[in-house]
C-alpha cells in the first residue's frame, strides 16, 4: 500500500513540477531535486540524475507548447542546445564525482541566489 502511496505522491510532484515548469519556464531541476531529495530521501547525484532524466518528455511537451504558440526562437534555441550538451556532459562528470556534501551545498547556494535575483528584479519591475 505505502508504494502505492508513493507512486502517487511521486506521479503527483511530477505534475506539480511540470505545471510550473511549464507556466513559469523554470528548469523543472530547481523543483524536482529539492523534492526528491527532502520528500523522498533520495541522494543528491541520484535525484540530479533521476531530475535530468524525467525533465527530457516535461521540456519537450513544454517546448511544442510554446512552439505552437509562436514563442520559441529557433536559432536562439539550437545555439543554447549546442552549449547546453557540451555543458551538460561537463557538469555530469564533475557532479558524479563531487562529494555528495559539497554538491548538496553547491545546489543550495545557487538556489538561494536564484531566489535573491528574482526578489531584487521583482522590486526594480513592478509593472
Amino acid at each position: 500500500m505505502s508504494f502505492i502511496l508513493r507512486d502517487g505522491v511521486t506521479v503527483l510532484a511530477g505534475f506539480l513540477v511540470g505545471l510550473l515548469s511549464g507556466a513559469m519556464g523554470i528548469g523543472g531541476g530547481i523543483l524536482l531535486v529539492p523534492i526528491m531529495v527532502i520528500g523522498f530521501g533520495f541522494g543528491q547525484q541520484v535525484a540530479q540524475g533521476t531530475s535530468l532524466a524525467a525533465i527530457v518528455p516535461t521540456a519537450a511537451v513544454g517546448a511544442y507548447a510554446h512552439e505552437r504558440a509562436g514563442n520559441v526562437d529557433r536559432w536562439a534555441a539550437l545555439w543554447v542546445a549546442i552549449g547546453g550538451l557540451v555543458g551538460a556532459v561537463a557538469g555530469s562528470v564533475v557532479a558524479v564525482h563531487l562529494p555528495r556534501v559539497l554538491l548538496v551545498r553547491t545546489f543550495g547556494l545557487l538556489l538561494l541566489f536564484s531566489a535573491w535575483r528574482l526578489w531584487a528584479a521583482r522590486r526594480t519591475n513592478v509593472d
